[in-house]
């Protein structure tokens, strides 16, 4: 089976974490988000993906190369503009000739593609979107449905009190080869905007399942800080790179290869630590995730921040919740 996974996007509400990194690739659980994604197609017998890319194209290309190491055959199709998230899949027609799934590479999930697959032929549909009930409505395109899952209209972020559905789209489409005679080619175009709303006005076979699997859109830093935790809390099943241990006050501790933690050094909630690091004497770390090659000096406190690698954090310097600190900062 063949799939995309879309990997254009410049990641913007993650700045300035996203600065020199590709969105895709940034570490989730001291492993790149896409790696997780590839894996994930892998183990549902998808052999034959393509990506699309944009921003800081080589970084992703060069981590997967043609795919033999991750189990898979890859390509890569760059694009040099944006061309939306329909009309970056009309560019790979000649690849997506069969019944494909596309995904976005800056969600953590691991939902069951192959059952989506499956449920998508039993009904014989031209287009299936994976749906996932959410809370906060206000942050996601919400999908109506009938009883039989056929897709009625769209909501894009409605406020709670009117949200006909709570119900939303993941990103996470099955199509026919067909889907692409309703998107034009060579230029820019949206499956939210255009190429769905049009699905429904013709009264195509366009259904919506929900799922009960693991969903996140690693959106933005609360969301990000929220995924590690997850995979830490086994909530997801994805691998994480490195020891995970059980601190003393309950949390859960992942450090990478590498890691070098100084005496009376503490670990309260959920603390994501990459390879490399070095962790000084009489450190407080809480609930924070930090990137590779970081230096943290001593008697230093990190409270809920998000830490890039090659940082050098002197020592007796407080970093107070909701901190973003680009990777090779200096404080």
């Amino acid at each position: 089976m063949k799939a995309m996974i879309m990997a254009a996007g410049v990641g913007a509400r993650l700045m300035p974490m996203t600065t020199y990194i590709p969105k895709p690739m940034i570490p989730m659980a001291n492993r790149p988000l896409m790696a997780n994604t590839v894996q994930l197609l892998a183990e549902h017998g998808f052999r034959s993906i393509i990506a699309n890319l944009h921003c800081h194209t080589d970084y992703i290309s060069n981590y997967f190369g043609d795919g033999q190491a991750f189990g898979v055959s890859m390509d890569y199709s760059r694009e040099e503009e944006l061309m939306g998230t329909a009309g970056g899949v009309k560019r790979c027609d000649w690849f997506l000739d069969e019944t494909f799934v596309i995904i976005s590479g800056d969600a953590l999930t691991d939902i069951d593609l192959a059952l989506l697959v499956k449920t998508h032929k039993r009904k014989g549909a031209l287009a299936t979107l994976a749906l996932k009930e959410v809370e906060d409505v206000e942050h996601f395109g919400i999908v109506i449905c009938s009883d039989d899952g056929l897709i009625k209209s769209f909501q894009e972020k409605p406020r709670s009190e009117e949200a006909l559905s709570r119900v939303a789209n993941t990103g996470i489409y099955v199509f026919e080869p067909e889907i692409f005679k309703y998107i034009p080619a060579g230029q820019f175009y949206d499956f939210g905007k255009q190429v769905f709303p049009h699905l429904v006005k013709a009264g195509c076979p366009f259904y919506g399942v929900t799922v009960d699997d693991y969903w996140c859109d690693v959106g933005n830093i609360d969301r990000y800080r929220q995924a590690n935790a997850d995979v830490l809390a086994g909530r997801v099943r994805v691998k994480t790179g490195g020891r995970l241990l059980s601190s003393k006050s309950g949390g859960r501790v992942l450090l990478g290869e590498g890691v070098q933690v100084g005496k009376s050094v503490s670990f309260t909630g959920t603390v994501v630590i990459g390879s490399g690091c070095s962790i000084g004497d009489s450190v407080k770390i809480s609930d924070s995730v930090i990137w590779n090659d970081t230096i943290i000096g001593d008697h230093s406190t990190i409270k809920g921040a998000v830490i890039g690698a090659d940082c050098k954090i002197s020592s007796g310097v407080d970093i107070e919740m909701g901190a973003v600190i680009p990777s090779g900062s200096a404080l």
